[in-house]
């Protein structure tokens, strides 16, 4: 992992790294609300966090992040 990746990953909370995984993993905000037991809302705010944190403006950017935190660090979103 590259040592961006590994400075921003050590800056997100436990859910901001479990949100972050299941976006990796190809789920959609609502699928991963339903799989956390939230709200699509609540997702979203996560998912903005996420951004405001690492300077990512754009869905794209934010999936390669996603890509290399969850292959990274070994992030498996079926553990909570």
């Amino acid at each position: 992992m590259s040592p961006i990746a590994v400075e921003v990953l050590d800056t997100l909370s436990d859910r901001e790294r479990q949100v972050l995984s299941y976006l990796a993993e190809g789920y959609t905000y609502l699928s991963i609300a339903r799989k956390l037991d939230l709200s699509p809302h609540t997702v979203d705010t996560y998912l903005r966090r996420i951004r405001g944190k690492t300077g990512i403006t754009n869905r794209a950017h934010l999936m390669i992040l996603a890509l290399q935190v969850s292959r990274g660090a070994g992030l498996d979103p079926l553990q909570g």
